[in-house]
Protein backbone atom coordinates (compact mmCIF):
# COMPACT_ATOMS: atom_id res chain seq x y z
CA UNK A 1 0.00 0.00 0.00
CA UNK A 2 3.00 2.47 0.82
CA UNK A 3 4.26 1.77 -2.23
CA UNK A 4 1.11 2.12 -4.65
CA UNK A 5 0.46 5.94 -2.45
CA UNK A 6 3.89 7.15 -3.64
CA UNK A 7 3.57 5.82 -6.98
CA UNK A 8 0.85 7.58 -7.48
CA UNK A 9 1.07 10.22 -4.95
CA UNK A 10 -0.05 12.77 -7.46
CA UNK A 11 -2.79 11.86 -8.99
CA UNK A 12 -4.08 10.57 -5.23
CA UNK A 13 -3.67 14.14 -4.29
CA UNK A 14 -5.39 16.07 -7.40
CA UNK A 15 -8.23 13.42 -6.74
CA UNK A 16 -8.89 13.95 -3.37
CA UNK A 17 -8.58 17.32 -3.70
CA UNK A 18 -11.25 17.21 -6.46
CA UNK A 19 -13.83 15.43 -4.20
CA UNK A 20 -13.29 17.68 -1.41
CA UNK A 21 -13.86 21.05 -3.49
CA UNK A 22 -17.02 19.17 -5.45
CA UNK A 23 -18.44 18.58 -1.89
CA UNK A 24 -17.32 21.93 -0.79
CA UNK A 25 -19.31 23.27 -3.94
CA UNK A 26 -22.69 21.04 -2.91
CA UNK A 27 -22.80 22.74 0.52
CA UNK A 28 -22.18 26.42 -0.69
CA UNK A 29 -24.13 26.21 -3.59
CA UNK A 30 -27.45 24.63 -1.69
CA UNK A 31 -26.47 27.49 1.16
CA UNK A 32 -26.63 29.98 -1.63
CA UNK A 33 -29.14 28.36 -3.42
CA UNK A 34 -31.57 27.90 -0.33
CA UNK A 35 -30.70 32.25 0.34
CA UNK A 36 -32.04 33.32 -2.88
CA UNK A 37 -35.21 30.98 -2.40
CA UNK A 38 -36.17 32.88 0.32
CA UNK A 39 -34.97 36.51 -0.96
CA UNK A 40 -37.36 35.67 -3.85
CA UNK A 41 -40.52 34.07 -1.70
CA UNK A 42 -39.89 29.98 -2.33
CA UNK A 43 -39.06 27.51 -0.09
CA UNK A 44 -35.59 26.20 1.06
CA UNK A 45 -34.15 23.01 -0.25
CA UNK A 46 -32.39 20.07 1.33
CA UNK A 47 -28.88 19.05 0.40
CA UNK A 48 -29.71 16.07 -1.31
CA UNK A 49 -32.51 17.49 -3.31
CA UNK A 50 -29.58 20.24 -4.50
CA UNK A 51 -27.23 18.06 -5.79
CA UNK A 52 -29.84 16.43 -7.62
CA UNK A 53 -30.93 19.25 -9.23
CA UNK A 54 -30.44 20.98 -12.42
CA UNK A 55 -29.22 24.30 -10.74
CA UNK A 56 -25.92 22.07 -9.97
CA UNK A 57 -26.07 19.74 -12.48
CA UNK A 58 -25.08 22.91 -14.78
CA UNK A 59 -22.74 24.95 -12.63
CA UNK A 60 -20.17 21.09 -12.51
CA UNK A 61 -20.62 21.12 -15.89
CA UNK A 62 -19.66 23.87 -17.25
CA UNK A 63 -16.51 23.85 -14.98
CA UNK A 64 -15.68 20.70 -16.39
CA UNK A 65 -16.18 21.48 -20.02
CA UNK A 66 -13.99 24.66 -20.03
CA UNK A 67 -11.08 22.74 -18.34
CA UNK A 68 -11.25 19.74 -20.94
CA UNK A 69 -11.29 22.35 -23.63
CA UNK A 70 -7.96 24.21 -22.33
CA UNK A 71 -6.47 20.71 -22.44
CA UNK A 72 -8.14 19.97 -25.70
CA UNK A 73 -6.40 22.71 -27.13
CA UNK A 74 -3.41 23.34 -25.87
CA UNK A 75 -2.50 19.67 -26.40
CA UNK A 76 -3.33 19.72 -29.86
CA UNK A 77 -2.26 23.24 -30.55
CA UNK A 78 1.60 22.59 -29.28
CA UNK A 79 1.73 20.03 -32.12
CA UNK A 80 2.03 22.96 -34.45
CA UNK A 81 2.98 26.36 -32.22
CA UNK A 82 5.94 26.96 -30.69
CA UNK A 83 7.03 29.97 -28.01
CA UNK A 84 10.92 30.33 -27.62
CA UNK A 85 11.89 29.67 -24.33
CA UNK A 86 8.56 28.47 -22.87
CA UNK A 87 9.25 24.42 -21.63
CA UNK A 88 5.67 24.04 -22.26
CA UNK A 89 6.73 24.26 -25.86
CA UNK A 90 8.65 22.32 -28.29
CA UNK A 91 11.92 23.36 -29.80
CA UNK A 92 11.37 25.76 -32.73
CA UNK A 93 11.89 23.78 -35.99
CA UNK A 94 10.30 21.03 -34.32
CA UNK A 95 6.54 21.51 -34.98
CA UNK A 96 4.89 18.95 -36.40
CA UNK A 97 3.62 15.36 -35.49
CA UNK A 98 7.68 13.92 -35.75
CA UNK A 99 9.00 10.87 -37.31
CA UNK A 100 7.98 7.22 -36.65
CA UNK A 101 11.64 6.85 -35.35
CA UNK A 102 10.81 9.74 -32.87
CA UNK A 103 8.03 8.96 -31.61
CA UNK A 104 9.02 4.86 -31.26
CA UNK A 105 6.00 3.38 -32.67
CA UNK A 106 6.03 0.93 -35.37
CA UNK A 107 9.37 -0.90 -36.16
CA UNK A 108 10.58 1.79 -34.10
CA UNK A 109 8.61 0.95 -31.04
CA UNK A 110 11.09 -0.63 -27.84
CA UNK A 111 10.19 -3.88 -25.50
CA UNK A 112 8.51 -2.01 -22.92
CA UNK A 113 6.47 0.02 -25.46
CA UNK A 114 2.13 -0.03 -25.31
CA UNK A 115 1.24 -3.13 -27.95
CA UNK A 116 -0.78 -0.73 -30.15
CA UNK A 117 2.33 1.59 -30.53
CA UNK A 118 3.69 -1.64 -32.18
CA UNK A 119 0.94 -2.42 -34.01
CA UNK A 120 0.03 -1.49 -37.20
CA UNK A 121 -2.77 0.04 -38.98
CA UNK A 122 -6.08 1.81 -37.46
CA UNK A 123 -4.96 0.67 -34.37
CA UNK A 124 -1.58 2.73 -34.74
CA UNK A 125 -3.73 5.71 -35.62
CA UNK A 126 -6.33 5.09 -33.01
CA UNK A 127 -3.23 4.92 -30.25
CA UNK A 128 -1.26 8.13 -31.94
CA UNK A 129 -4.14 10.30 -30.85
CA UNK A 130 -6.06 8.55 -28.10
CA UNK A 131 -5.19 11.31 -25.83
CA UNK A 132 -7.21 14.20 -28.07
CA UNK A 133 -9.64 11.92 -29.08
CA UNK A 134 -10.72 11.57 -25.08
CA UNK A 135 -10.40 14.78 -24.06
CA UNK A 136 -12.48 15.76 -26.89
CA UNK A 137 -15.31 13.26 -26.10
CA UNK A 138 -15.16 14.26 -22.43
CA UNK A 139 -15.43 18.04 -23.46
CA UNK A 140 -18.12 17.83 -25.96
CA UNK A 141 -19.78 15.15 -23.50
CA UNK A 142 -19.61 18.04 -20.79
CA UNK A 143 -20.54 20.89 -22.75
CA UNK A 144 -23.79 18.83 -23.85
CA UNK A 145 -24.33 18.08 -20.27
CA UNK A 146 -23.86 21.69 -19.49
CA UNK A 147 -26.88 22.38 -22.40
CA UNK A 148 -29.58 20.10 -20.95
CA UNK A 149 -29.11 20.97 -17.72
CA UNK A 150 -28.68 24.63 -18.15
CA UNK A 151 -31.60 24.48 -20.38
CA UNK A 152 -33.79 23.35 -17.23
CA UNK A 153 -32.10 25.39 -14.70
CA UNK A 154 -32.69 28.08 -17.22
CA UNK A 155 -36.68 26.97 -17.63
CA UNK A 156 -37.14 26.92 -14.00
CA UNK A 157 -36.19 30.49 -13.39
CA UNK A 158 -38.47 31.64 -16.15
CA UNK A 159 -41.58 29.69 -15.02
CA UNK A 160 -40.88 31.06 -11.44
CA UNK A 161 -41.05 34.18 -13.66
CA UNK A 162 -44.34 33.26 -15.46
CA UNK A 163 -42.40 33.15 -18.82
CA UNK A 164 -42.48 30.83 -21.10
CA UNK A 165 -39.73 28.02 -20.99
CA UNK A 166 -37.72 27.40 -24.08
CA UNK A 167 -36.28 24.22 -25.77
CA UNK A 168 -32.36 23.00 -26.08
CA UNK A 169 -31.74 24.67 -28.95
CA UNK A 170 -33.35 28.26 -27.73
CA UNK A 171 -31.33 27.96 -24.67
CA UNK A 172 -27.94 26.89 -26.41
CA UNK A 173 -28.58 29.93 -28.77
CA UNK A 174 -29.27 32.29 -25.85
CA UNK A 175 -26.99 34.83 -24.15
CA UNK A 176 -27.39 32.85 -20.63
CA UNK A 177 -25.78 29.94 -22.07
CA UNK A 178 -22.91 32.02 -23.76
CA UNK A 179 -22.23 34.08 -21.09
CA UNK A 180 -21.93 31.52 -18.88
CA UNK A 181 -19.64 29.52 -21.72
CA UNK A 182 -17.07 32.15 -22.65
CA UNK A 183 -16.93 33.18 -18.86
CA UNK A 184 -15.25 30.04 -17.89
CA UNK A 185 -13.63 29.74 -21.65
CA UNK A 186 -11.72 33.52 -20.91
CA UNK A 187 -10.23 32.38 -17.75
CA UNK A 188 -8.67 29.08 -18.97
CA UNK A 189 -6.85 30.55 -21.73
CA UNK A 190 -5.94 32.89 -19.82
CA UNK A 191 -4.13 30.33 -17.26
CA UNK A 192 -2.65 28.63 -20.04
CA UNK A 193 -1.07 31.88 -21.65
CA UNK A 194 0.27 32.84 -18.34
CA UNK A 195 1.69 29.58 -17.85
CA UNK A 196 3.54 29.57 -21.29
CA UNK A 197 4.79 33.15 -20.86
CA UNK A 198 5.46 33.18 -17.40
CA UNK A 199 7.53 30.13 -17.63
CA UNK A 200 10.09 31.56 -20.05
CA UNK A 201 11.31 34.14 -17.47
CA UNK A 202 10.38 32.68 -14.24
CA UNK A 203 11.74 29.32 -12.31
CA UNK A 204 10.03 27.00 -9.66
CA UNK A 205 13.27 24.79 -8.37
CA UNK A 206 12.08 20.98 -8.49
CA UNK A 207 9.17 21.35 -10.75
CA UNK A 208 8.90 19.20 -13.80
CA UNK A 209 6.48 22.33 -15.12
CA UNK A 210 9.91 24.39 -15.04
CA UNK A 211 12.98 24.47 -16.92
CA UNK A 212 15.94 24.54 -14.47
CA UNK A 213 16.69 27.62 -11.98
CA UNK A 214 19.97 28.27 -14.16
CA UNK A 215 18.59 27.66 -17.87
CA UNK A 216 18.77 30.77 -20.06
CA UNK A 217 15.75 33.01 -21.12
CA UNK A 218 15.79 31.38 -24.20
CA UNK A 219 16.25 27.62 -23.27
CA UNK A 220 12.85 26.40 -25.49
CA UNK A 221 11.29 22.74 -24.39
CA UNK A 222 13.53 22.23 -21.25
CA UNK A 223 12.10 20.95 -18.30
CA UNK A 224 13.81 20.27 -14.56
Amino acid sequence: MRGFVRGNALSLFFLLAFAAALVGQSFAGTADYNARQLTEGGLPVTWADYVTSSDFAVDVAENWQSEYLQFLLFIMVTIWLVQRGSPESKPPGEEGGQSDREQRIGPFARPDSPAWAKAGGLRRSLYSNSLGWVMGLVFAASWFAQSVAGTAAYNNERLSQLLDPVGWSGYVLSADFWNRTLQNWQSEFLAVLSMIVLAVYLRQRGSPESKPVGAGHAATGVES
